[in-house]
């Protein structure tokens, strides 16, 4: 039986949105995330103990750096574009790989900054941690000798802090110690009882993907307000409270990113200190909640529940699967994605989110990986959902990283490499907009690695229709972006076509003919390449006609549209992956890029493109028919995302049980399995979190093919539930109610004027919006009064 547990929108909903365990975490990767947009820990531990590993968003080794020289003319490229024509791969590989290809400098990472460390009396029972979604805060709680004993935590972006309270039913029942822990690079300045301080200093300094010897450097500070007992310094530099009625904990941050040469950037850390010690705990979580909920309380889902609400989170992963469906445990991962873009991306953050969000446990620093933003898939997916999920204020950290990127180091990148107009950007960038191809052409080579990131320029105005943002930020971004290709495509000698290249289709290779000794990466014209190129002229075209600017830019956008490849089918029924129909030298690759026209991007839709949707639903087959197939966290989110977007909602849902089942944490985190792409051990990355999350609303709406398509592939085992407040492009607001595997109600709110078409399966309805309008349907698409 279905029992629903929705409420209406700012209302409170029960318990069923919390992540809860009833024993302790033993290491990060049971811990629970909080994060202001800025600074984020993840708590973990139990009743003896608890570790906040505090983590900071700038906080990166490495430096901004010049390109090398000698720079490449526009002759350079276009005799290796001659090369790859000719079929000469590994002489066109070759100069790729002298002229593309640099050597790898300071790049640099995102790195933990430091541990908080907390000792209690060990002694206790009946633990229960516990992250409730509904206010962003994270506790801990236990008895003792008939006392109890609670501890809560909370990261403040109204505050600028993370914030905690210890406390006790019984009088002077708070006694702990604390310190600063951390690598080398982390120096504790001192701790005084006096002020009940503890300050330290950090520089990002590591050997991995820099010399060791340059970084962002950080300010701390640890601040005890104690309310009776006693505060005392320890001999390690800790501070040690014995005998309290209660003790709030606040931890300020503030990096030396982005300051300028003199400025008094530890100013900010104190500031922070001094706002929330001066309204007080109780007003400063108040104010953290409010905050917060203005964001999360705009979407409400429910898909039913029974019972297992009341399990611990790590024993209901360990279910999943199994009958009766736990249908409320996907409610809880999509919030759970929704909760993890508050804490990690607000509107003023100063960077956006990075393979591990704002969070970090040191592995993926530790390795080749680097924990940057990666271009060819993870960063673009965390920020999937955040349209969707009515979280578009915090998509505005990419927005303007991407302008940035455009208008400094992808310029310059763009004439070093390519000798073209524009800007580029190819597999990875850092905190200092790195632009350059990456040190290894088989997977750097990546040159529309920027351009899909700008993607999000387009998606950001088509749910919005701001048409201010479209001419002072997305318009005039993209426009270079168009120019840069513009200059440097060139028309295929054999099929008349205008191709990139030389580029590769991330990160997979092929074989050319009946050679399977040497497989090659790079070639002329890409599937991906040819998808994200066309949907950039497309959209510039339309900016430029709707703004009435720019008619000679105008006039050769609608010229290399009408000269853009075709997508094509290979001869197993596939969508080609390349221009040619190459064989694949990995076929069970983990990375989809070549399906970016079914999802996220919508050149292949089943009503309108059924031959392309088949062929790119025989490649999803394919890859998954393979035994070695790499299943890592962001593969099965696509699959999920492909499968919803070809409206086959039962395979998107096995794959989605997967992606919690067998590629999470028990905190809920994804993580990529250990020996894919080099990974030394199971690592965390975000982005599977977000792709899960966003392909769960592609289940229940879908608005990129010019219309609103109302539950177009709902799950079997979702048969009753409903959804309120999701967006849809075109400014509109969705909400949902389903009984029986079909629509009961529909209510569309627009927000700008624009026509529309609205479906529910093979029915269809044209319709008018008008700003502030409602729309009500009642099953099969039935017109009912707003």
């Amino acid at each position: 039986m279905i029992y629903y547990i929705f409420v209406k929108r700012g209302s409170a909903v029960a318990s069923s949105l919390r992540i809860w365990y009833d024993r302790p975490a033993s290491g990060w990767q049971q811990g629970l995330p909080i994060g202001n947009g800025r600074l984020g820990a993840v708590v973990y531990g139990g009743i003896g103990a608890e570790t906040w590993c505090l983590t900071e968003t700038t906080f990166w080794s490495g430096r901004p750096e010049p390109l090398d020289p000698p720079s490449n003319a526009k002759a350079d490229l276009r005799r290796m574009q001659d090369d790859f024509f000719a079929g000469d791969f590994e002489r066109g590989e070759a100069e790729a790989r002298a002229r593309l290809q640099p050597a790898k400098r300071n790049f640099g990472t995102n790195l933990p900054l430091c541990r908080v460390a907390l000792t209690f009396d060990p002694a206790g029972e009946g633990l229960e941690r516990e992250l409730d979604l509904e206010r962003a805060v994270v506790s801990t709680s236990y008895s003792n000798g008939g006392a109890r004993f609670r501890r809560e935590a909370f990261a403040s972006h109204v505050d600028g802090v993370l914030a905690a309270r210890f406390a006790c039913d019984r009088p002077g029942g708070v006694s702990f110690a604390l310190r600063i822990e951390g690598d080398d690079y982390v120096r504790v300045l001192g701790a005084s009882a006096g002020d009940g301080t503890i300050r330290f200093e950090a520089q990002a300094l590591e050997t991995m993907h820099s010399d060791g010897r340059c970084g962002v450097r950080s300010a701390g500070a640890v601040r005890l307000a104690v309310r009776g007992g006693t505060v005392r310094e320890d001999e390690g530099g800790g501070l040690i409270v014995s005998d309290a009625d209660e003790a709030v904990v606040y931890v300020a941050v503030a990096t030396d990113y982005g300051a300028a040469e003199g400025e008094d950037w530890r100013g900010a850390r104190d500031s922070a200190l001094s706002r929330a010690i001066g309204k007080g705990y109780e007003q400063a979580r108040a104010d953290h909640v409010r905050d917060y909920r203005t964001l999360f309380s705009r979407v409400t889902l429910s898909i039913g529940e029974d019972g297992r609400s009341s399990l611990p989170t790590d024993e209901r992963v360990r279910r999943i699967g199994s009958e009766p469906e736990d249908a409320a445990l996907y409610v809880l991962f999509y919030q759970y994605a929704r909760y993890l873009t508050i804490s990690g991306s607000r509107d003023d953050s100063p960077l956006p989110m990075n393979l591990q969000g704002i969070w970090n446990d040191g592995e993926a620093n530790r390795m080749q990986w680097s924990c940057d933003y990666h271009l060819d898939v993870n960063t673009q997916m965390n920020y999937y959902p955040v349209e969707t999920g009515h979280l578009g204020e915090c998509h505005m950290p990419l927005m303007r990283f991407v302008e940035r990127l455009a208008s400094s180091s992808g310029r310059t990148a763009a004439r070093h490499f390519y000798d073209s107009d524009g800007w580029v950007a190819h597999v990875f960038t850092n905190a200092w907009g790195f632009a350059s191809p990456g040190w290894e052409t088989s997977w750097g080579l990546n040159v529309t690695g920027g351009l899909w990131l700008a993607t999000h320029l387009m998606e950001r105005y088509a749910f919005g229709r701001d048409d201010a943002f479209l001419a002072r930020t997305a318009y005039p971004v993209l426009k270079e972006a168009a120019a840069f290709f513009l200059d440097s495509m060139t028309i295929h000698p054999e099929f008349g076509w205008l191709v990139t290249g030389p580029s590769n289709s991330p990160e997979n290779s092929f074989y050319v003919g009946d050679d399977r000794l040497r497989s090659h990466a790079l070639s002329m014209g890409p599937t991906m390449d040819q998808m994200l190129v066309r949907e950039l002229f497309e959209f510039c075209i339309e900016a430029s006609e709707r703004q009435g600017v720019d008619a000679a830019l105008l006039q050769r956008l609608r010229e290399a549209v009408q000269a853009l490849p075709p997508l094509r089918v290979g001869s197993r029924g596939q969508l080609q992956e390349w221009l040619e129909d190459y064989a694949e030298a990995q076929p069970d690759h983990r990375h989809l890029s070549h399906l970016y026209g079914l999802f996220p991007g919508n050149q292949v839709t089943p009503f309108g493109t059924p031959a392309l949707a088949a062929a790119a639903r025989k490649t999803l087959e394919l890859r998954m028919s393979r035994a070695e197939l790499e299943d890592v966290e962001f593969t099965l989110a696509l699959f999920a995302a492909c499968f919803a977007r070809l409206r086959d909602g039962d395979a998107a849902h096995r794959q989605l049980s997967d992606l919690i089942g067998k590629l999470c944490f028990d905190n809920l985190f994804t993580f990529s399995k250990a020996g894919i792409a080099g990974a030394e051990t199971n690592i965390f990355v975000i982005d599977g979190n977000f792709g899960g999350a966003a392909a769960i609303a592609e289940l229940l709406l879908q608005s990129h093919a010019g219309e609103l398509d109302l539950l177009p592939a709902l799950p079997s085992r979702w048969p009753s539930g409903r959804v309120a407040g999701l967006r849809a492009r075109g400014d509109v607001e969705v909400d949902l109610v389903w009984e029986g595997g079909a629509l009961a109600e529909a209510t569309l709110r627009a927000g700008t004027a624009g026509r529309t078409t609205v479906r529910y399966g093979e029915k269809t309805l044209p319709l008018e919006l008008r700003p502030g309008g409602t729309y009500r349907f009642g099953p099969g698409l039935t017109p009912m009064p707003a």
